[in-house]
């Protein structure tokens, strides 16, 4: 081989995924190069050349437009210009050197014919954009389920046997007595054909106690009958799962059909000392603030572990908003042990990620109340004392106030329901830029304290005007469209030219917050009352405001840049730095920023769609 090609081997084979391939099939892409130089200003294909080809950069610059000359991205020294050889390309795009430019190029059918024994390298260049980030997202929630600890241990690891039982027609008492002596919150109850039911420590406070039942009738009385069950070769994540979806907290385990002892989510969740169950059950047992704000410093470390254990961003988006949910309720609880019981019902929403169960370790606040409209003008004094316990308590917890005020201590967001709906009202029958302003943070709300109802019947009436208002939903649509994700890579940085965060790109402002966006108005326009992104995504997909397809290239792009942050917060988080949303291209693979790229790609199309929609 001369010095020349061994050259162009030695720097095909530096470039992900052509490291994958072996040498021979390197040696086949460069036997079949050819080398191309462009001057800037001209357009590729370069004059000659025909057939759709695949570009390698040794020298120079590309920038690609779209077909209306809106920059798409930018190709630095090392990069490959992937576009001609993409199966579907949603839109025709124009390839410019923006200076004189060195290229290797070899013909697609060429090079899919080298590759195609090597289904990774294969489908990275010859699928769309869409198509490889689908598979990326699909390969890390393999990745976090195998890597789940649960997943790879069996339930016979976990359960107690054998199990305690007792008979259906022995009294509620010798039930207790018997669940008392063994320290067990359950037992099985049986009968002549074998298992009849379970009954726990909760059927004998709800059905027993709070009833005012005859402690001498039978069991059975009380027990939960139709029992779930579970065969012990299943894994403990099995058991999880049934566990949770059912909303059990005990699962009789059974060995060739027989009854072989008990799994409960406790038994699940000791595997870990540092977990969400025991964290929330923490919490409850809190006796103060001082308590509360020395756990809370342990949901950095969760959000680490989950990090590492490969977990996908939407669970640790779940388990640390439940978290958050857990020190407010707690919270709430001791100012009413220090204030009294509420003068009127109400309920304590949470807005924004909260809201959204996207939350991660020590977010902002977003708070409000909804009060009963029965208040009173002298009860809001009540209503302010709750309000600055909660807020100064989570602070204290390491939410910090919201720098828009957006808090149940400010007045405006401590209102009846009456007031709130005349909130909702004038912002969307008049949609001037605060109203826009507050329909991004206010139409995601949770209730995670108190009378549902009271927001409940505000959002119904609201997804009734939202999904007949056009003006309303071409308003938040042009308002949303302002925030663009930055595809504008070139030579490792990105569109961040100054100031602190300088070479970076802001993944939760150009990257996440316009799907969080988009799936908003799709939700608004369609009467949608999830405020969780994705199964906002979901729940859209297929009607008027959204297809099939489009809804799942948004889930996957959410997930891949969920990832990203999440990982690039947990380095931070183990390094003692504050976490934030600014990542550099150069802590992630070249592979990485392709499958960024294609990410940005799907949400600059959504958007593209949106403003032609709305004009």
């Amino acid at each position: 081989m001369s010095t020349e090609l061994a050259d162009i081997h030695d720097f095909i084979k530096a470039i992900e995924p052509f490291d994958q391939l072996p040498r021979d099939s390197i040696a086949r892409i460069v036997r079949n190069i050819s080398i191309c130089y462009v001057r800037q200003g001209e357009q590729l294909p370069p004059a000659g050349i025909d057939e759709p080809m695949l570009y390698f950069l040794r020298k120079g610059a590309l920038a690609y437009y779209s077909g209306n000359d809106e920059l798409l991205g930018k190709y630095g020294e090392g990069d490959i210009c992937t576009v001609f050889c993409s199966p579907d390309e949603d839109f025709a795009v124009k390839v410019i050197p923006e200076e004189d430019t060195l290229l290797c190029a070899i013909n697609c059918a060429e090079l899919k014919s080298v590759i195609s024994d090597f289904p990774f390298v294969h489908n990275f260049f010859l699928q769309s954009g869409a198509q490889r980030l689908k598979q990326q997202v699909s390969k890390i929630n393999e990745e976090a389920l195998l890597t789940s600890t649960l997943m790879n241990t069996s339930i016979d690891d976990f359960y107690h046997g054998p199990a305690v039982t007792i008979d259906k027609g022995e009294s509620i008492i010798a039930a207790a007595t018997k669940m008392t002596e063994l320290n067990f919150s359950c037992l099985v109850v049986m009968d002549e054909h074998g298992l009849a039911g379970i009954v726990t420590d909760k059927d004998l406070r709800r059905r027993c106690i709070a009833q005012g039942l005859d402690f001498t009738r039978p069991v059975s009385d009380i027990m939960t009958e139709n029992v779930e069950l579970i065969d012990h070769n299943f894994s403990a994540y099995d058991a999880l799962i049934k566990m949770t979806s059912q909303h059990i907290h005990h699962l009789p385990v059974t060995k060739n059909g027989v009854l072989a002892g008990m799994l409960t989510v406790t038994d699940l969740m000791n595997q870990e000392g540092l977990n969400a169950v025991n964290l929330s059950s923490t919490i409850g047992k809190a006796q103060s603030v001082d308590e509360l704000a020395k756990i809370s410093k342990l949901l950095p470390k969760l959000q680490i572990r989950m990090a590492k254990l490969g977990s996908t961003a939407d669970h640790v988006g779940k388990t640390i908003s439940a978290l958050t949910t857990a020190f407010t309720n707690k919270l709430i609880h001791m100012a009413k042990e220090q204030y009294g019981h509420e003068p009127v019902p109400f309920a304590w929403l949470a807005a924004g990620s909260q809201a959204r169960q996207e939350q991660f370790a020590h977010s902002d606040q977003d708070n409000a109340l909804i009060i009963s409209n029965d208040m009173q003008p002298e009860d809001d004094a009540w209503f302010k004392q709750l309000a600055t316990f909660v807020s100064d308590g989570l602070a204290s917890c390491g939410f910090i106030y919201c720098p828009g005020d957006v808090m149940a201590t400010n007045a405006k967001w401590r209102q009846p329901q009456r007031v709130w709906q005349q909130y909702f009202d004038s912002w969307v029958n008049t949609p001037e830029p605060m109203a826009l302003m507050h329909s991004s943070v206010f139409f995601d709300l949770h209730c995670v304290y108190g009378e549902v109802d009271l927001l409940a019947q505000v959002q119904a009436n609201m997804l009734q005007q939202t999904q007949r208002n056009t003006l309303f939903i071409a308003h938040l649509s042009t308002n949303a469209l302002k925030l663009r994700p930055p595809l504008g890579f070139f030579r490792d940085f990105v569109l961040i030219s100054n100031g602190k965060h300088k070479k970076t790109l802001d993944l939760k402002h150009n990257g996440i917050a316009p799907i969080v966006d988009l799936a908003r108005i799709y939700a608004l326009s369609e009467g949608i009352t999830a405020v969780n992104t994705i199964e906002r995504l979901k729940q859209a997909a297929g009607t008027a405001s959204l297809s099939a397809k489009s809804a799942a290239n948004l889930i996957d792009a959410f997930e891949f840049l969920g990832m990203l942050r999440a990982e690039h917060q947990a380095g931070q988080l183990q390094a003692g730095i504050e976490p934030d949303n600014y990542l550099s291209p150069k802590e992630i693979s070249r592979l990485e920023r392709e499958h960024l790229k294609d990410a940005f790609k799907v949400i600059k199309t959504m958007q593209a769609n949106r403003q032609t929609t709305f004009g």
